[in-house]
Order: C-alpha cells, then sequence, then structure tokens
C-alpha cells in the first residue's frame, strides 16, 4: 500500500498533546503505510513520547513550534496573527504537499478561515463544509452538512452541499447513488423557506444525484437516506442537540443498570452487549468532521475528544486521503454542472 503523510496540529483542542500524541502512535500501529507529522511544542510532545516503540518513532515526525491558536481566537485574528501556530503549519503542510491531510482539535472558526486561505475551494465551490456522520437505526451511517462553517447559505451553496456530501458518501461509504435530502420543517413541497425551496428545485432538476426530497428532524436517524443538507445554524444545533441527548441516554441507561441487586446481577451476564450498545450511542464513536470542499483534506475532531475519539478522526483522515476525496468531488461537481448547463 501506498504511504500516507497526516499532518496533525498536536496542540490543538483541551488537551492537546495529552490526547493528540497517543491517538497519533496507535493510529501508526493501526495504518502500516501512515507517516505522521506531530506540529506543536516539541518538549510536551516528547515527555508522551517515552515508553513508545522505535519502529513507530521512526515513522513519526515533529514540526517544532511553541504558538498555538487558542479557542478565543477570533478567526481573522488567528489567521493574521497566528502565522507560526501549529495549525496553521498543519494546514501549510498539506497545501505545499508535505502531507496529504491534516487533523486538528481546536478552534473551529480559525481552523475554517486558515484552511479556505491556504488550501483555497475546489473549482465551483463557493464555500467549504463541515460534514460528519451520524448513526441511524438500520445501523448505517448519515452523513450531515453543514454542521457550522456557514450559518446562512443560499440555494446555490445548498446544491453543492449535496453534491459534496453524496460524493463522500459514495467514497468513505462505498455507497453507490447515496440518497440525498434537504432538512425542513416538513415534507411538502409548499413547506420551508425560499433558500430551501430554490435549493430543492435545483435538485430535483439533475439526474446526477439520487435527490429523494425533503427530510424532517424526527427522520435524521431512520436510515432512510444517506445524506442530509441544511445551513449551518440548524446543522450546528441539530448535531450538538444529538450529542446531547444521547449523552443523557447513556447517563439514565447506566444509573439504570445500577439499581437493585437483580439488575446488577443480569447486567453483568449481558455486559458485553450493553457496553456495544453505549459505544454505539456515544458521539466520540463518530468523532470527525470533515471540511470538505477545499483543494486539500482537513478533518476537525472535537475538542475535548480523548485519545480513542481523536483517533476516530485520523482514520477518517486517512480514508479521504486514500480515496482521494477533493479530486473525486472536483471531477463529480464539473460533471454536474456541465451537464445542467448544456
Amino acid at each position: 500500500m501506498t504511504s500516507l503523510t497526516l499532518a496533525l496540529d498536536a496542540m490543538g483542542g483541551d488537551h492537546g498533546p495529552h490526547v493528540t500524541v497517543p491517538a497519533a502512535l496507535r493510529a501508526l500501529k493501526l495504518h502500516p503505510s501512515l507517516n505522521i507529522i506531530l506540529v506543536g511544542d516539541k518538549a510536551q510532545i516528547d515527555i508522551h513520547l517515552q515508553s513508545a516503540e522505535a519502529v513507530l518513532l521512526s515513522r513519526l515526525e515533529i514540526l517544532h513550534t511553541t504558538e498555538v491558536v487558542k479557542m478565543c481566537d477570533r478567526p481573522v485574528h488567528a489567521l493574521r496573527s497566528r502565522k507560526n501556530s501549529s495549525m496553521r503549519l498543519a494546514i501549510e503542510l498539506v497545501r505545499d504537499d508535505k502531507a496529504q491531510a491534516c487533523v486538528s482539535a481546536g478552534n473551529t472558526g480559525a481552523l475554517m478561515a486558515m484552511a479556505k486561505v491556504l488550501l483555497k475551494t475546489l473549482p465551483g465551490i463557493d464555500r467549504p463544509a463541515l460534514v460528519t456522520c451520524l448513526p441511524t437505526v438500520t445501523r448505517k451511517p448519515v452523513y450531515l452538512l453543514d454542521l457550522g462553517a456557514n450559518i446562512s447559505c443560499d440555494s446555490e451553496t445548498l446544491f453543492q452541499f449535496a453534491v459534496m456530501g453524496s460524493v463522500l458518501c459514495e467514497a468513505v461509504e462505498k455507497t453507490s447513488r447515496p440518497k440525498v435530502a434537504l432538512l425542513n420543517i416538513g415534507r411538502e413541497e409548499i413547506k420551508g423557506n425560499d433558500q430551501v425551496q430554490q435549493a430543492g428545485q435545483l435538485l430535483q432538476h439533475t439526474d446526477r444525484l439520487n435527490y429523494t426530497g425533503f427530510i424532517e428532524g424526527d427522520e435524521i436517524y431512520s436510515g432512510n437516506v444517506d445524506v442530509i443538507v441544511c445551513d449551518g445554524f440548524v446543522g450546528n444545533i441539530t448535531l450538538k442537540t444529538s450529542e446531547g441527548i444521547a449523552k443523557l441516554l447513556v447517563d439514565r441507561l447506566k444509573q439504570g443498570l445500577t439499581q437493585g441487586f437483580f439488575v446488577r446481577f443480569l447486567a453483568k451476564i449481558i455486559a458485553p452487549r450493553i457496553q456495544a450498545v453505549l459505544s454505539q450511542m456515544n458521539p466520540d464513536h463518530y468523532n470527525g468532521a470533515s471540511l470538505i470542499g477545499l483543494r486539500g483534506i482537513v478533518v476537525k475532531s472535537h475538542g475535548n475528544a480523548d485519545a480513542t475519539a481523536y483517533l476516530q478522526a485520523i482514520s477518517l483522515a486517512v480514508t479521504e486521503a486514500q480515496r482521494r476525496l477533493p479530486e473525486m468531488i472536483k471531477d463529480r461537481l464539473e460533471s454536474i454542472l456541465l451537464d445542467i448547463n448544456s
């Protein structure tokens, strides 16, 4: 298998090297063809490499910098003033073809701004979008975008999101002609604001996407569609609400299984199955939001992710890089736009 290099913003997120370095070492074990460049404070990174295997260290490089993008930094300030930050240098490695993808758990707005300026958007794409997958009752994931990179979107942008989401689902899930829907307040054609209705009309007039119409919030986890499109305001609230409900259900289930001797006895017997269910409900299991629509691959991890969750984000970046996602999106979008304009 062809070797692959990822750049990790080792200092990003709530925990920095305490999480990113152990996750990087686990990723090197999991992906034999992977090389990693850790970007950050070498002294802090080295603390977590003291017991690492030599064979793993041979595939790991450190790019030293002490500057970090703070979670409170405004995107414009970070773009102008954090030019030696671990986040920016990681993105520059992708821009300069020294890495095929980068992963960061840092400031989302700053990551979006830096990636857009340094990597540029693909031809025909106005704005990149944040997308992630969510679990469904059918056990196949559904991809939701945008998750907050673009608070408000016009119909053309939503159309572009639909194309990118469809290509991502095909690339990662190997799904033929993924079903695409627009998130709306009702399924009827008369429902929704002008942007959503106009986006629906655009999608209806191309047979290059498998557009199924509008979908309501209570159908997100049904598994009836593969890609759900919305603006970043709606998407971010949807994602955060879903994560909150998942954590509530996990907490209540754990409480219920510790009340009473007979219940605790049964819980021990079926412990493996319970653990599997809890794992599927845990938002960390689906950690990693792709910033798609760029000329390079950027994956955003939760800021509070632990090493296991951060590993999920790294693995997603590996998959997208191996399947050359930006090129796939570019080719498909050009084909669809040519078909529409002809």
